[in-house]
């Protein structure tokens, strides 16, 4: 009897005892501080043991793989609303009954991009955890703690690029595109959801530009005073940057994708500064 209450008992609680050792492995696996070896030391050694590089190139594939899964995945998922946000995105021109095809594959072009950009989406906070699980190893604890905070809000990042380019950037850009100089125009799926699909993407991607300056910062390959003293060569970089990535000719567009860049690059340079304080000079890491 004894004994079947004792089985009854580990059957009960073995999802708490599950968690309780996937938390134990996971504060391990955070606190713990990984071997210090120098660079060089550690280049030598893999030329020497190629045996040692294969294991973590096999490592990174199983990462990797997992993350395509993931993304295969959310894509799947994305197929069954792809149409309502076709219809979202097409929104600025009267929705998906504004978009005329003449290309018996257009429609399902289409369909297959925006599933394949909402599927990225969803799944971006994985794919980041997954190359953070491939890197944690070689990390200090703090760079691991940062790493694992980073993840969500590299994510809140780039959602808040693809906010700012459909709210606010798009509604300005297409109405000038569409009705420039009173011509008559008939938009395709293929080229117009490309387009936005684009716009938005890259504009997402510009956004994270504050969390990269963050990290190369507290990794010491950026310095916040060199990015603040060379504030005019940035604001030419991203005037070019804008003019590029600006649909329209117009300055008025223009500055619509400057600004948030300049606010943004000002952005990093205080964040470059939060990265620097209490990091070790190297003439003192000498010393000491």
């Amino acid at each position: 009897m004894r004994k079947l209450l004792h089985n009854v008992w580990r059957f009960v609680t073995a999802p708490i005892r599950w968690i309780g050792n996937l938390f134990e492995r996971f504060s391990r696996f955070i606190t713990e501080e990984p071997e210090d070896t120098p660079l060089v030391d550690s280049l030598q050694k893999a030329v020497e043991q190629p045996s040692d590089l294969l294991i973590h190139l096999d490592a990174l594939r199983k990462h990797l793989l997992r993350a395509a899964l993931v993304l295969a995945l959310a894509t799947m998922v994305s197929f069954v609303f792809a149409r309502q946000i076709i219809n979202i995105l097409a929104d600025p021109v009267g929705g998906i009954d504004g978009l005329v095809a003449i290309d018996p594959t257009e429609p399902i072009g289409t369909f297959m991009r925006v599933s394949l950009l909402t599927g990225f989406a969803i799944s971006l906070p994985y794919i980041v955890l997954e190359l953070w699980l491939f890197a944690a190893p070689g990390l200090g604890k703090n760079s691991r703690i940062f790493g694992l905070a980073a993840i969500p809000i590299a994510t809140l990042f780039f959602l808040g690029g693809l906010a700012f380019a459909f709210f606010v950037m798009l509604p300005t850009a297409i109405p000038f595109l569409v009705n420039f100089m009173g011509m008559r125009t008939e938009l395709r799926p293929s080229s117009y959801i490309k387009f936005v699909t684009g716009i938005m993407f890259w504009i997402g991607l510009a956004f994270e530009f504050p969390l990269v300056i963050y990290v190369l910062a507290r990794l010491g390959f950026v310095n916040a005073r060199v990015l603040a003293s060379q504030w005019r060569l940035a604001i030419v970089i991203l005037a070019v940057a804008s003019a590029a990535i600006t649909p329209t000719v117009d300055p008025v567009n223009m500055a619509i994708v400057m600004g948030p860049m300049l606010v943004l690059y000002f952005l990093s340079i205080g964040l470059a500064y939060l990265a620097q304080r209490g990091r070790p000079l190297p003439a003192q890491s000498e010393s000491g």
